[in-house]
């Protein structure tokens, strides 16, 4: 196995290596290897080299249960992390593809600590799968509001651009008192919340005049009316008082700019399916038909780069 998965220790049981570590030992008995006296000293986890001894010597029905949602998946950690260092490319990838298996499921709900160690080792061996799923279990606790802090030390240290973002603005959506509790969070870390919160506040306060870019439809002939039409709409999404769907927006946190381009997407949405045939636009002229999917398709443009700049407005205050 050792010369077959071409590993760092391949070399070593070759006749070309035994005969020069021979005529070495001829010459000095102190080289590591070289007798039971002086064995090669691995410098690993006794849990990593006990989850590569099971990579080696496990039953086959072993080996298959650790592709369910019932694995143990910190064993498959330490397997991938030292199969990874001694560059044992077959079972690393294995260990990954199972690892990517188990956390893709939705049932499965890892501890925040394993999940910590799932996101460092995707880094490490570069696993583009395991890491969306990942940032997807992260995302999901954020949602839930859990671990958050924890997911902003993550995503700093490891340089997740989208999930730091994500991080950082649900734990503002938290509120003052949260972050100056919390105590995973430093001191620049509450100055980047602070930073955060000014700047979505004053882009929530220009949103209402500042609708999605409008690219029209070759048959629109009105094209300046349209614009017109579509900016008035979005100014009614996001500044009317009455109720309905319309009114949904004014009950969303001043600072919540990632809801309330969802919330103004789905009923642009909604506008354009028909299923709002009451709103009443008249005093804005109207849309042309086909402009109107451009302009869903804008809107959801303008949600994507919402949620992608979301890092840029946590910046550090110089």
């Amino acid at each position: 196995m050792l010369v077959k998965d071409k590993s760092t220790f391949d070399s070593m049981f070759s006749l070309e290596s035994y005969t020069q570590n021979t005529e070495d030992a001829l010459m000095s008995n102190n080289s590591e290897g070289e007798s039971d006296e002086n064995p090669i000293r691995l410098q690993d986890k006794a849990e990593e080299f006990s989850a590569l001894m099971w990579s080696l010597y496990s039953l086959p029905a072993e080996i298959a249960f650790s592709m369910t949602v019932q694995a143990n998946d910190l064993q498959l950690i330490h397997l991938a992390r030292i199969a990874h260092k001694y560059q044992f490319r077959s079972t690393e990838s294995w260990a990954l593809s199972a690892l990517t298996t188990y956390h893709s499921n939705a049932t499965v709900s890892p501890s925040v600590q394993n999940l910590v160690q799932i996101t460092e080792l995707s880094i490490l061996c570069d696993c583009k799968a395991l890491l969306n799923a990942a940032v997807a279990k992260w995302k999901r606790l954020l949602g839930e509001g859990r671990a958050v802090a924890v997911a902003i030390g993550v995503a700093e240290r490891l340089n997740l651009r989208s999930l730091l973002g994500l991080a950082y603005y649900s734990m503002m959506l938290k509120g003052r008192e949260a972050w100056d509790s919390d105590p995973h969070l430093n001191s620049r870390q509450r100055i980047r919340l602070l930073s955060g919160h000014y700047n979505l506040i004053k882009l929530c306060e220009d949103l209402p005049s500042s609708p999605p870019r409008l690219t029209h439809d070759h048959s629109c002939v009105r094209k300046g009316k349209c614009k017109n039409a579509f900016a008035a709409f979005w100014r009614l999404i996001l500044m009317t008082k009455d109720g309905g769907l319309v009114g949904q927006v004014l009950k969303l946190q001043s600072a919540d700019l990632l809801a309330k381009v969802m919330l103004a997407e789905s009923i642009i949405r909604a506008f354009a399916e028909g299923n709002i045939p009451t709103l009443d636009l008249s005093e804005s002229g109207e849309m042309h038909e086909k402009c109107l999917q451009i302009a869903l398709h804008a809107a959801q443009d303008k949600v994507k780069e919402v949620q992608d700049n979301l890092v840029d407005w946590f910046s550090d205050v110089v």
